[in-house]
């Protein structure tokens, strides 16, 4: 018997709704996506160069119900016929967490149905498994706007942690990035628009923490570096433009590549100890910045150097949406893992905790 779940996905700038459907006797996936619905904020945010929290509070609340009536309809199902409500409860801007956690939780409660709060987090690292059959574990970089981390997926809810931004996460410094250079924003399609008509060995920038054999990430000073070189070059150029794009882009696919290597060897380790071969190795990224072709290409190759399988999402569902979301909590519905609907929003919350869930 297969189970339809409604996703609710309002932790930042996006309000989606979707539907899916997995399968029980496909226990690694795929799924089915019958609907999902996105509804961009760009353009109430792009004035101020980044998101505005009351902005995004606001907007989700004038939505999320016509949305959530539109991924119903274009499921072409009834709510009665969903086996469960699944909403982000965090980690996330507050007051977005909450518009899209109370929308699902009054949907789960008027409805009778086992309602799922979802960590934003897993819903990213499960993605994949909606688009094709992946088993467990994986090594997952998990590499967005807000989040750059590097983690072994061993199971549902059972995550080790391997590294993690100090600082800006690779999406904040294309973002804070292209503000600087007055692209706009989202500031990482702009940049790696410009990167291609660049030339990324103009400048030298730093790829911080790189060398040390870790695997945690620091973007803040290769923002600062940017900043001096285009304040030493005043007026900057489009060519200048163009340059620093190309040479930010690939400062922080370096630094992406480096990190996710030591991560391999790690793993590959934990592995050998563990199944007492390395066969199967698995890649994922997820993330919006894994939207990014030049670091995605960048990523495949080293995988294929160190006989890792490469697995990414469609670039549609490496950004926020819903489907990830009703995804995750289809995959904890199956397997009995519910949340109460007294679950409060959590601006943060870190996927390690999940293993006590």
């Amino acid at each position: 018997m297969t189970l339809t779940v409604l996703g609710i996905e309002t932790s930042c700038d996006e309000t989606a709704a979707a539907v899916i459907r997995l399968d029980p006797e496909k226990p690694d996936g795929p799924g089915e996506i019958l609907s999902n619905c996105v509804h961009s904020q760009i353009d109430a945010h792009a004035p101020y160069g980044g998101v505005v929290p009351e902005i995004a509070a606001r907007r989700h609340v004038s939505i999320i119900d016509g949305l959530v009536e539109q991924a119903v309809a274009d499921a072409d199902i009834n709510l009665t016929e969903l086996d469960g409500i699944a909403a982000t409860a965090g980690p996330g801007l507050v007051g977005g967490v909450m518009v899209g956690l109370m929308t699902g939780k009054m949907l789960a409660l008027s409805l009778d149905k086992p309602f799922i709060g979802v960590n934003h987090l897993e819903g990213h690292a499960l993605t994949v498994r909606l688009c094709a059959p992946l088993a467990f574990p994986y090594l997952l970089l998990l590499v967005s706007g807000g989040h750059c981390q590097l983690i072994a997926v061993k199971d549902h809810g059972l995550y080790e942690t391997y590294g993690s931004t100090l600082d800006d996460a690779a999406g904040e410094a294309f973002d804070k990035a292209a503000k600087l250079m007055g692209l706009g924003y989202p500031g990482g399609p702009a940049i790696e628009k410009l990167a291609q008509k660049g030339d990324a060995t103009v400048f030298d920038l730093p790829r911080p923490l790189t060398g040390d054999g870790g695997c945690d990430f620091s973007f803040s000073g290769l923002k600062t570096a940017l900043r001096v070189r285009a304040t030493q070059m005043q007026p900057v150029s489009e060519t200048d433009l163009a340059n620093l794009a190309a040479s930010l882009q690939q400062a922080i696919t370096d630094c992406l590549v480096e990190r996710s290597h030591n991560a391999m060897r790690r793993f590959s380790q934990d592995r050998s100890a563990q199944a007492g071969d390395n066969a199967h190795l698995k890649f994922v990224v997820a993330g919006g910045v894994a939207a990014n072709t030049h670091i995605k290409t960048a990523l495949e190759q080293m995988c294929d150097k160190e006989n890792f399988s490469f697995h990414v999402a469609p670039p549609h569902l490496c950004t926020d949406n819903a489907a990830m979301i009703a995804w995750a909590g289809a995959e904890r519905l199956r397997i009995g893992k519910l949340s109460m609907l007294n679950m409060a929003a959590r601006p943060r919350w870190p996927l390690m905790e999940l293993n006590r869930l």
